[in-house]
């Protein structure tokens, strides 16, 4: 488990409240012909929280009062100007900065060549620019050398999460099938090098929050593959105790290859939303993208595909998409209201064929750009 004391910026202080750790979920790993994955399930769970909030509380004396006093006028709750209430939040799919742990072939590492800018050159910009940015990182953080047999190994060097410091990726997704490719002792060096790097990281054990410069909480909870949603619950309701006004759930789920969710990823994705309030469902693992919906008033990303994926030389659909999303906030900042999308279409490479691990926006309204749209079942107009 990771040890509260070193996530930092991942805890929320009360002055009144001391909060309780929460054990509740469930990681998974998914098994399927193309990776060889073997499907593991870990039941201890617990939750911590983020992104440190203190409040400053009057003293009240409890001295008799020697004469009547009237009764003091209750103090309003501070009102949000219209653009201090929109929260700015960027997504992209799957990324793995590194390749085949085994492999003699290191394309990835001799393509980058320690040139932290060179992955998200061509969108760091655009992550810099909102609130916050939030992937799937699929590969361990780890120097363990002791790993599973499974057809692809992940394994990143801890310097290289500079590529996410440097480029305005501030929060990961872990809850996924290569997380535990180096065994729980990997999992947890994941968890501790994020730390040091001040990266926020959330998955199906861990909640975690980051609280923007207005002071609005947003609160990120982790799926895997096989998690019910009915494991998460108890985060979920944590991270609303702590102040989360904003609920991001990243699902690391169905099938790979395909370009439409399957039954199961409608029915999570749906009852994360009616049954315990999440804001916003964020979908990752197919490969490929698929559909956006809107369900009930809330957005669902069934799939954003792979973004930056190292492990991968030869890319048959380099489809991709960035998408930010406007959460617009009533007048305290305390519940969102209302949603904007903004989709960017992206190619997973700036060079083809092949992969050169440096996603490139797709041309305004050319042929890919609108098979990008398409397959998202997403036109201009609904921007």
């Amino acid at each position: 488990m990771a040890n509260p004391q070193k996530r930092g910026t991942l805890k929320i202080l009360s002055a009144m409240i001391a909060t309780t750790l929460l054990t509740v979920s469930v990681a998974a790993c998914s098994e399927n012909a193309e990776t060889g994955e073997t499907s593991e399930t870990t039941l201890t769970t617990e939750i911590l929280q983020s992104a440190a909030t203190t409040k400053m509380l009057e003293t009240v004396s409890t001295d008799p009062t020697p004469t009547a006093t009237a009764t003091p006028t209750p103090t309003p709750m501070p009102t949000l100007a219209p653009e201090e209430r929109v929260v700015t939040v960027s997504f992209a799919g799957d990324c793995t900065l590194t390749q085949d742990y085994r492999s003699s072939n290191k394309k990835f590492d001799s393509t980058v060549d320690g040139d932290m800018e060179y992955c998200f050159q061509n969108c760091a910009e655009l992550f810099k620019s909102d609130d916050l940015t939030l992937i799937n990182l699929e590969n361990p953080v780890t120097d363990k050398t002791g790993h599973k047999n499974n057809q692809y190994i992940f394994r990143m060097d801890p310097e290289n999460l500079e590529m996410l410091t440097t480029n305005g990726i501030e929060a990961v997704n872990i809850a996924n099938n290569h997380t535990m490719d180096f065994w729980e002792d990997g999992l947890q060096d994941t968890r501790d090098n994020l730390d040091e790097y001040g990266i926020i990281w959330s998955d199906d054990r861990y909640g975690a929050t980051f609280t923007t410069s207005n002071g609005i909480v947003i609160g990120m909870v982790g799926l895997g593959n096989d998690t019910n949603t009915s494991s998460v619950a108890g985060i979920i309701q944590e991270l609303r105790d702590e102040g989360a006004a904003i609920i991001i759930a990243s699902c690391h789920f169905g099938a790979e290859g395909t370009y439409e969710p399957t039954d199961r990823q409608v029915k999570i994705a749906h009852s994360l939303i009616d049954d315990y309030g999440v804001d916003i469902v964020v979908g990752t693992h197919p490969h490929r993208l698929q559909p956006i919906e809107k369900y009930n008033g809330h957005y669902i990303f069934y799939s954003l595909s792979n973004f930056c994926f190292g492990g991968n030389y030869s890319l048959t659909d380099p489809d991709s998409v960035i998408i930010q999303c406007d959460f617009i906030m009533d007048e305290d900042g305390s519940e969102c209201v209302d949603y904007r999308l903004r989709v960017f279409p992206y190619c997973q490479t700036s060079t083809r064929p092949g992969n050169d691990f440096c996603p490139a926006p797709y041309e305004w309204e050319s042929e890919d750009y609108f098979r990008v749209m398409e397959r998202l079942e997403w036109a201009q107009g609904d921007e």
